[in-house]
């Protein structure tokens, strides 16, 4: 049965991420109760606070899209962090959800929870059938913990909880720090500096060869909004805009629309990663819902949106995987 939103208390946990703004902003014409906290009001790796908050606060729905998250250097260089701290959100925000009685809950993943050489397109029924990409293990490992214990409630409390995979997201409100960024907001950034000092040669990491897919992050609170409604079940769903591209393909179209003019190098000493990402969206389409927004339109709004400031310094609390 659908799930109407309208008059609910709704919870969006990471509110202030790209994702979980996005889902703010889909929510507004829902005619729901947006709640949020901040996390110098509610700390979601220390199990009292979230207890207290979700007691007080008592949502009725729970969209649990705050992470810590990062590109490639950051998942190699902090492990621990992205492994302890992933799991202690969802462990939190997931349990305190069982007591208080919330009536639905979002679980949002990623799609690094497959393995590395999965089939492609890649079905939800690839979970736990392989090993994964070395270079995003430890916030794998947290990612699928956290769908595990969505099925586990299901499981033995009855709870209307759920899963999402999103694939590579981007747009407004994402972190173009180079240390911390994933693949096109450091694209994006390298792409204005060049314009911007006049540089002939723009620095790709790789070969270029893997491929990759992206989705606006719009398009994602889109999807999820849909899914809150209309979906329940144990399995957790993809969120993929069913195409993708090669990462030499994607560095020219960033600097299409950046405006870059000057050639294409590779550096051969950074990781590819996996070889090739694509998810299958066939169960979610089969639920109506389809993407609207296109990759060069797409990325026009990202790079607007870092012209506008919205960049952010620092990785943030947020579910792009």
């Amino acid at each position: 049965m659908a799930y109407d939103l309208k008059g609910k208390r709704v919870y969006v946990a990471g509110h202030r991420g790209m994702v979980g703004s996005a889902i703010v902003r889909r929510l507004s014409s829902e005619g729901c109760e947006i709640l949020t906290a901040s996390r110098f009001e509610v700390d979601l790796t220390r199990q009292s606070d979230v207890e207290v908050w979700m007691e007080k606060n008592r949502p009725d729905a729970v969209f649990l899209a705050a992470a810590k998250v990062g590109g490639i250097v950051a998942n190699d260089s902090y492990p621990a962090d992205f492994l302890y701290q992933n799991m202690l959100i969802a462990a939190n925000v997931i349990h305190s959800a069982h007591k208080t009685g919330v009536e639905k809950l979002l679980f949002l993943g990623s799609s690094c929870i497959y393995p590395k050489f999965a089939e492609q397109p890649i079905r939800e029924e690839s979970l736990l059938t392989g090993a994964l990409e070395p270079t995003n293990e430890w916030y794998a490992v947290a990612k699928i913990a956290g769908v595990k214990l969505c099925q586990a409630y299901r499981r033995q409390h009855g709870h209307d909880f759920i899963s999402a995979m999103p694939t590579n997201l981007y747009g407004p409100g994402d972190n173009f720090d180079l240390e911390n960024s994933h693949v096109i907001p450091a694209l994006i950034r390298k792409a204005h500096d060049a314009k911007l000092s006049d540089a002939d040669a723009l620095t790709m990491w790789g070969t270029g060869t893997p491929r990759r897919e992206f989705l606006h992050v719009d398009d994602c609170a889109e999807a999820c909004v849909h899914l809150m409604k209309v979906y329940s079940d144990n399995a957790p769903i993809n969120v993929g805009s069913g195409n993708d591209i090669t990462i030499l393909e994607l560095t020219r179209l960033v600097a299409h629309v950046v405006g870059f003019k000057g050639q294409i190098r590779s550096d051969l000493s950074k990781p590819d990663g996996s070889p090739r990402k694509l998810m299958s969206g066939e169960k979610l389409r089969s639920l109506g819902w389809a993407p609207r927004i296109g990759l060069h339109e797409g990325l026009a709004d990202a790079y607007q949106s870092f012209l506008e400031g919205q960049h952010k310094k620092e990785a943030a609390f947020d579910p792009t995987g």
